[in-house]
C-alpha cells in the first residue's frame, strides 16, 4: 500500500513539473535559439561539455531571418551552423541581436563567436579570427527601379543608406568625398531598403546574394546597378586570440560537410 501511494506521488509530481515547463512557454517569437547535439550525431567523441554562444543578425535574409510560421530564425547561416555542430558534436545557443550588435558582443566576451553573413577583410582581421570562408559575396548599388542613377557618378547630392558596421558601410564612407554623397546609417537591412523604396534615401549599398534575395522574395521595387564591388568571403569569427577550439571545430566541420554533400545542399534549399 504504502509502495502504492508513493507511484501516485511520483506520477502527481512528474505531472506537476510537466504543466508547469509547458507554462513557461511564450508564443511570442524569441532572439535566442538553442541547439544540443549528442555524441551519437556526431564524428567527434570528446566533444566539449559547453554550450557556446553564437551572435548572429537578425534581419538577413536569406542567411538569417525570422520565419514567421515557426517563430525561428532560419537561414544558410543558420543550417551551416548547425550542420557544423552536429559533425563536430559541440553545443550552441544562437543570440540573433543585429550585425553590429553581434561584432560588439563577441568583442566583449558576451558571445564566443558570431555567424552573419560578415565579410572577411585585413581590417577585422585585426580584432577577430576567422574561419575558412564559407560563402562568396559582394556590395552592389541599390536604387529604386525607376531611378535614373546608373553609376557611382550619378550619387553626387544623394543622401545614401548603409547598414551600420557593415562593408557596405565602409566602402561608401570611403568614396563618399570623391563622388559627393552623404550617408544616413541603418541598424537593419529591412529598415534600409524601406528607406530607399519611400525616398528617404537615394540609394543604399548592399550585398549582392542578399538585395537579390530581398527583390525576388518581397517584389521590392529596388534595383541593382552596376557590377559587384570588393568581392569576398563569408566567415565565422572569434575574438582574436580566443576560442581557437570552436574555430578549429567550424573548420573542421566546415570541411566535413562541403565534403560529404550537406554544404551544397543547404545552398541549394535557399536558390544557390
Amino acid at each position: 500500500m504504502v509502495s502504492t501511494i508513493r507511484r501516485i506521488a511520483v506520477a502527481m509530481v512528474s505531472v506537476g513539473v510537466t504543466l508547469t515547463v509547458a507554462a513557461c512557454g511564450t508564443s511570442g517569437a524569441s532572439n535566442t535559439t538553442t541547439s544540443t547535439s549528442s555524441a551519437s550525431d556526431t564524428t567527434t567523441s570528446s566533444a566539449p561539455s559547453k554550450t557556446f554562444i553564437i551572435a548572429s543578425d537578425n534581419a538577413f535574409a536569406p542567411f538569417e531571418y525570422l520565419d514567421t510560421t515557426t517563430n525561428k530564425y532560419v537561414g544558410v547561416d543558420m543550417d551551416i551552423l548547425a550542420a557544423v555542430a552536429a559533425d563536430q558534436g559541440f553545443n550552441y545557443e544562437v543570440r540573433n541581436v543585429g550585425f553590429d550588435a553581434s561584432m560588439g558582443q563577441v568583442q566583449a566576451g558576451q558571445a564566443d563567436g558570431m555567424i552573419a553573413g560578415m565579410t572577411i577583410t585585413d581590417e577585422r582581421k585585426a580584432t577577430f579570427d576567422f574561419s575558412d570562408g564559407y560563402f562568396s559575396d559582394g556590395q552592389i548599388l541599390v536604387v529604386q527601379s525607376g531611378s535614373s542613377i546608373a553609376s557611382l557618378d550619378d550619387l553626387k547630392g544623394v543622401n545614401v543608406a548603409v547598414k551600420t558596421s557593415t562593408q557596405g558601410a565602409t566602402y561608401a564612407k570611403s568614396i563618399s568625398d570623391q563622388y559627393g554623397f552623404t550617408l544616413q546609417y541603418y541598424e537593419d537591412s529591412p529598415t534600409m531598403y524601406t528607406a530607399v523604396i519611400n525616398g528617404s534615401n537615394g540609394a543604399c549599398f548592399e550585398d549582392r546574394s542578399v538585395i537579390g534575395w530581398a527583390i525576388k522574395s518581397q517584389s521590392l521595387n529596388l534595383k541593382t546597378v552596376g557590377d559587384v564591388i570588393n568581392p569576398g568571403q563569408y566567415g565565422f569569427a572569434v575574438k582574436k586570440g580566443t576560442n581557437a577550439d570552436l574555430l578549429d571545430m567550424f573548420n573542421k566541420g566546415l570541411a566535413n560537410i562541403k565534403a560529404n554533400g550537406q554544404y551544397n545542399e543547404i545552398l541549394a534549399k535557399y536558390g544557390y
